[in-house]
């Protein structure tokens, strides 16, 4: 199947990439000429696990390509809007870029075109396209809200093997045409879920706020445990086991960032109120995360009394581990208040720091990249670890006592035993942890 793809962030560049595995014929479409010329090398413009070795097996077999010209779309049969549909400033999507795509593509429109939504819209956004579109094209097209539930870190395998397929239409042709495009990716089981436009937009934001909304509660009972002496570890087993509960996404940190979360639960608060609604539960969730995001910093103020002079050394700059990915990420909000107290700021990060390096020079907070995990260390007064990177999980504590000032650890991803840390004689602190 001929497929193009508009927009190359995680979601498009993921999508692409993946349907050129299967077999299709892909087009990747971006307007930014410096990234299309990378990708055309064979170089991903994001960190991703087996983006890269899977994107240039294909480029190098012919069934991927990429471009800053949309007349791909003239053969193509499906067409994926996968642009970036970022928080304005009052909370609701920007949806400029979309609007964008669609003017430059309508030149190239065909009959029975299938235009995907792929990028997370606002709740009504296909009805609205699809009005869009018939005002300006003559042929028929169909209109298909297609979201996307990847994590970061392993995008690539969440495509390739999918829990769910959610296809929102009203069209019997459309419909038929996608099944047969996910086909490949639902060998054993079949995962599509065909639903209506209206309803597949409600299942993004409904997921990803439910899950915001699970990492939230889990920081508050860390608050909980922090100040009567439980250990959120042993809560967290202890609800977990729990079938009704589950294991996943109740991990205490150090707040959640990234490009979907954050503005997702922003999207629907703003929907709610837009509709009249008082979204309690959701409004909370984005409350709890403001504050835990500047969680550790309290602690590092609390133990020092005078972050004035101090050296804070940082582990970790992506919002979380196997990105480089720095949106909303809590170490921006933490080296923030770092600097307005006059504290110094080393940072290393494996994927993330030529991006955390780049946000401090824009937004004129002050903090330093070393290249080395243990040279980040020396002569600070402290250790914050804000990613759970795996060669974090594991250090030297020897060599990291050496070369702190004083012996200490600000666990925001409670990475460490506890009893080691404190034999190794650190002062430790975590989020929730008994110590």
């Amino acid at each position: 199947m001929k497929v193009s793809v508009i927009g190359t962030g995680y979601v498009g560049l993921v999508t692409g990439v993946a349907f050129a595995e299967m077999g299709n014929k892909v087009t990747c479409i971006d307007i930014d000429e410096k990234k299309v010329q990378k990708m055309r090398d064979g170089i991903s413009p994001i960190y991703e696990p087996g983006l890269e070795p899977m994107m240039k097996r294909n480029i190098e077999d012919k069934r991927i390509t990429f471009s800053t010209e949309f007349d791909s779309i003239k053969e193509a049969q499906v067409v994926f809007m996968a642009v970036g549909t970022p928080s304005g400033d009052d909370g609701n999507a920007d949806l400029k870029y979309l609007y964008s795509a669609l003017d430059s593509l309508i030149p190239m429109v065909h009959e029975n075109l299938i235009i995907v939504l792929k990028s997370t819209v606002p709740i009504g956004t296909g009805t609205a396209v699809k009005n869009y579109l018939g005002e300006r094209v003559n042929e028929k097209v169909h209109i298909v809200n297609n979201p996307e539930f990847l994590k970061e870190g392993s995008a690539v395998n969440d495509f390739m093997k999918p829990e769910r397929v959610v296809i929102g239409t009203d069209s019997d042709f459309a419909y038929k045409l996608m099944e047969e495009l996910y086909e490949p990716f639902n060998r054993q089981i079949g995962r599509t879920i065909r639903m209506s436009n209206l309803s597949a937009e409600v299942v993004k934001y409904a997921a990803n706020c439910f899950l915001a909304t699970k990492i939230s509660f889990m920081n508050e009972i860390a608050r909980l445990c922090d100040k009567t002496g439980a250990d959120v570890s042993e809560v967290r087993h202890g609800i977990s086991t729990d079938s009704r509960i589950g294991t996943q996404f109740l991990y205490p940190g150090p707040g959640y960032g990234g490009s979907c979360f954050p503005k997702d639960v922003k999207a629907l608060i703003y929907k709610a109120k837009e509709l009249g609604l008082d979204f309690k539960i959701v409004t909370a969730t984005e409350e709890v995360n403001a504050e835990q995001k500047l969680y550790m910093f309290h602690k590092m103020k609390n133990h020092f009394k005078d972050l004035s002079g101090k050296h804070i050394a940082i582990w970790g700059t992506a919002f979380k581990a196997n990105t480089d990915d720095i949106r909303e990420t809590p170490a921006q909000y933490i080296v923030e208040e770092l600097t307005r107290e006059g504290a110094k700021v080393t940072f290393y990060d494996p994927e993330a720091a030529a991006n955390f390096e780049a946000m401090a020079k824009e937004n004129s907070f002050a903090a330093t990249r070393v290249n080395n995990k243990y040279d980040c260390l020396q002569g600070a007064d402290a250790l914050l670890v804000l990613t759970e990177w795996k060669e974090f999980r594991a250090p030297d504590f020897h060599e990291i006592k050496e070369r702190l000032n004083s012996p200490v650890i600000f666990d925001g991803r409670n990475l460490y035993k506890t009893s080691q840390v404190l034999s190794e004689g650190f002062k430790y602190y975590a989020v929730g942890k008994a110590i």
